[in-house]
């Protein structure tokens, strides 16, 4: 099967199933709602009230890879391999798991879309010529992305949406953790990094914003011919089954960390 790139009725559907209600168990966090939606790979669906941030400063925090490493705490590397269209590109993430597991890394292909009110950036995972890194596996996005919607008085509302594949045979304590602690840390850290980056980037080339303008890219231009799914199969399995949850470091620093 080749790869494409997402076209508007694959936003649509994304758009659909961030604001869907109907299937989802839901799970309460302080400053937001978790909501998962059980399959082989569980779908995980978080929203957040995002006040004093209006949606398009979330939407330029989420493709600032320069302010990236300021807030995500997670995050080990990432750069862009290079550029599809005007709204889509090929990027690397590697991501910090809790000792003793191994850190993961993804190749994705990117899309995104501001049409109206609405901000959307969805990915999945794709082969390039990056093969996985030492000590890490290399894990699989099926899909994972954000719906950002304008809200009233200069806010806003944040929607993550993410199915994933992390490979490796991990114990269940695993996806339990990323949906009660992890993932909703990083929407709390993405909502207070977004309170500071207006007066950040009013310090840091203002006026790029390839996203946006993308005149301004300056990545290199790759085929979508040069990509091929990225099959789960095809990738090791690291069997991590027989970790223990009470042996891990949870890393990440505090709630309250500054930004």
């Amino acid at each position: 099967m080749a790869v494409r790139i997402p076209d508007d009725a694959d936003f649509s559907s994304f758009k659909a199933q961030c604001l869907a209600t109907q299937g989802w168990s839901r799970r309460y966090h302080k400053g937001g709602v978790t909501s998962v939606r059980d399959s082989t790979f569980p779908l995980l669906l978080m929203k957040m009230a995002c006040g004093g941030v209006s949606a398009e400063t979330l939407y330029d925090v989420l493709h600032d890879g320069g302010y990236r490493r300021k807030w995500d705490a997670n995050m080990i590397d990432a750069y862009d391999i290079g550029r599809l269209t005007v709204n889509a590109d090929v990027g690397y993430y590697s991501w910090r798991c809790p000792a003793p597991l191994k850190n993961r890394d993804f190749v994705t292909l990117r899309s995104w879309l501001a049409l109206g009110g609405d901000f959307l950036i969805i990915n999945s995972s794709v082969k390039h010529q990056h093969p996985p890194k030492k000590d890490f596996v290399r894990a699989v996005s099926l899909l994972t992305g954000y719906l950002v919607q304008s809200g009233g008085a200069g806010g806003s509302s944040l929607y993550y949406l993410s199915q994933l594949d992390p490979r490796g045979s991990l114990p269940k304590w695993v996806a339990n953790r990323v949906s009660q602690f992890v993932a909703p840390k990083a929407m709390r850290k993405l909502y207070k990094a977004s309170l500071k980056y207006p007066e950040w980037k009013r310090r840091h080339e203002p006026h790029l914003k390839p996203w946006m303008f993308p005149e301004q890219n300056a990545s290199p231009r790759i085929s979508v011919s040069e990509l091929t799914p990225q099959r789960a199969d095809s990738l090791e399995n690291i069997d991590e089954s027989g970790l223990s949850e009470d042996k891990t470091k949870r890393g990440g620093g505090d709630d309250d960390d500054e930004t």
